[in-house]
């Protein structure tokens, strides 16, 4: 690695005491810290780039003739492998909850040593979604339009309840068995790769599981942040930027507990800092990531993810990593991107942050009737606000994922805003994002509770009574929308001026929303209408974007437009014009 330290974390019953030694060419023993536990130690390797892959064994003497053995493996790296490209504005993410997807293999529903069962009939329970089933449904995906696989937390939780969603880890470096093995991770991403995907990986630095393995032996009581009672979490995430906060309020929000399953990590601890960069490290380079997504990204302390980010992009300069910064203003949301001109001078390094203001418009505009502040003016209002970004192309776009309402349903569970929708998403500036089953308008109400948007996709278990995976298996209403997806995601896969091109966008008037994604050869023109009514719309206004183009291909109806200089769009519809000489 172009870092040439190594920290290993030793755990055996008192190992403290020990006598560390080791003998290889190219590795050097730096150094060994013991800490408040006796049962750890912490070694500090250093590996010359002319260190031969290899093992070599590390040895523990405990007392003058006992000694304990390690073999310790050095593994060789993949040609190419720091130059490996991640995902970017020609990609479109397929957001999968890993246990609620598809179960391919029934024999791991049930696993020895693990505390939750299996239990269908519970929403809140296992059902079953592994990595076999998710690798089983690639060509799916892909055959869909996506070219992006984030899935949800796979590693281990071995929690007693709730531990489907995979955001409680008891093991940083271990698949859960219910979901597979790390070589069916491996796996899977080799399969996305020759089938020309990528794959994202979600990570958690904020928290781990209560029964994570380190929790009844801590290595120093500052492993983990600990309060006199349990203390939440204040979930204002507002605080860690603002100047005027109060250090208690700070404090509570880095500090805090997420949940009282989810112990927070103290990520000020240099060696549990050292340990969690080392593992994104580890996981982007054995199994051949594309990219990361970071949960509760402002949560942890915001030096430690700096330095975090940094030191995965030092080691992978064209990875791309993004977070979850979950507030409803853009300000609030660009003062994490890398680059920031922020007044307190932080600079996350972090390239790609989720588009949460555009969520929040999306939600609203097609729902509301129009006014000088109402409809299709907010998504006009949140792309006015780009400025703040250090680059609005590297941005997630997304009207839902699996922590809020369902897409359809935040559409009222009506198609007509469904599919407006979709071709904002696939033609707006950035990175657009669907969660899995938004293709056959699956509902869900977060008022429900998380089970409710989290649903099984239908056909993903063997015994499913219907297979969505099939249009045979869809309603005429479910092929309609599937159809309209795939087709404008499709167009965009190959479309670089909705990939890379500009924008520019025109006040929305009456109703109507018009914007052009160009560059020097191309112009795409999207027309929006958010009325119950069909529009007759006059395009002099518009002719900035036009220039001397004057015919039109419309790629959802796939025909040919003569003629521009008007344009009748149905009521509550999008058009998407391909402009031609």
């Amino acid at each position: 690695m172009k870092n040439t330290s190594l920290q290993l974390l030793v755990h055996a019953k008192d190992i403290s005491s020990a006598k560390v030694s080791l003998i290889y060419p190219g590795v050097e023993l730096k150094q060994v810290t013991a800490v408040e536990s006796p049962n750890y130690l912490f070694l500090t390797l250093n590996i010359s780039p002319l260190a031969k892959a290899g093992t070599f064994p590390i040895e523990f003497k405990t007392g003058k003739k006992s000694s304990i053995i390690y073999n310790y493996e050095l593994k060789a790296r993949k040609a190419g492998s720091a130059e490996r490209t991640g995902f970017n504005t020609s990609d479109a993410f397929y957001l999968i909850m890993s246990d609620r997807f598809c179960n391919a293999d029934t024999s791991n529903d049930n696993m020895p040593g693990m505390t939750e069962k299996a239990n269908r009939s519970n929403p809140d329970g296992r059902h079953g979604g592994d990595l076999k089933g998710i690798e089983s449904k690639l060509s799916y995906i892909s055959d869909l339009g996506f070219t992006t696989v984030w899935m949800t937390p796979f590693l281990e939780n071995n929690q007693k309840v709730y531990s489907y969603h995979g955001y409680s880890i008891t093991d940083f470096y271990k698949t859960d068995p219910r979901f597979g093995t790390n070589e069916d991770f491996f796996h899977l991403v080799n399969t996305a790769h020759n089938l020309k995907m990528k794959v994202v990986m979600d990570m958690v630095f904020n928290h781990c599981g209560s029964f994570h393995w380190w929790i009844n032996d801590l290595p120093a009581k500052d492993w983990i942040n600990q309060w006199n009672e349990f203390t939440r979490t204040n979930y204002h995430a507002s605080t860690v930027m603002d100047y005027h906060a109060s250090a208690n309020d700070r404090d509570k929000m880095v500090r805090g507990w997420f949940d009282n399953t989810m112990p927070d990590l103290n990520q000020n601890n240099p060696l549990m800092a050292t340990y969690l960069i080392q593992n994104t490290i580890w996981w982007v380079e054995a199994a051949g990531l594309d990219g990361i997504r970071v949960d509760t990204y402002p949560y942890p302390c915001k030096y430690f993810m700096a330095t975090w980010a940094k030191s995965v992009m030092d080691e992978y300069p064209n990875l791309n990593i993004v977070g979850e910064v979950w507030m409803a203003k853009t300000s609030l949301v660009a003062y994490y991107q890398q680059d920031a001109p922020n007044r307190d001078g932080y600079n996350s390094h972090l390239p790609s942050v989720f588009d949460f203001p555009m969520f929040y418009a999306i939600g609203s505009a097609f729902n509301e009737n129009e006014s000088w502040d109402k409809g299709l003016v907010q998504l006009y209002d949140v792309l006015s606000e780009d400025f703040l970004y250090t680059n609005t192309d590297n941005i997630i776009v997304f009207a839902n994922n699996h922590d809020t309402e369902r897409g359809f349903s935040i559409m009222k569970e009506d198609i007509r805003k469904y599919k407006m929708m979709v071709a904002f998403l696939f033609t707006i500036r950035g990175i657009p994002l669907m969660y899995y089953g938004d293709e056959i308008l699956i509902t869900g109400k977060k008022d429900k509770g998380d089970g409710d948007i989290r649903k099984d996709f239908p056909g993903g278990w063997a015994d499913d009574k219907m297979n969505a995976f099939s249009s045979s298996g869809r309603t005429n209403e479910q092929n309609e929308a599937f159809n309209y997806l795939q087709r404008i995601a499709k167009w965009r896969s190959n479309k670089t001026v909705v990939q890379n091109g500009k924008l520019l966008h025109y006040l929305p008037e009456d109703g109507i929303y018009v914007y052009f994604r160009y560059n020097d050869n191309e112009s795409v023109m999207v027309v929006l209408n958010n009325n119950e009514s069909p529009k007759d719309i006059k395009t002099a206004r518009f002719a900035e974007g036009i220039k001397d183009f004057t015919k039109a291909r419309d790629i959802i109806n796939n025909k040919n437009i003569e003629n521009i200089s008007t344009i009748n769009i149905p009521a509550k519809s999008a058009l998407i014009f391909e402009l031609k000489k």
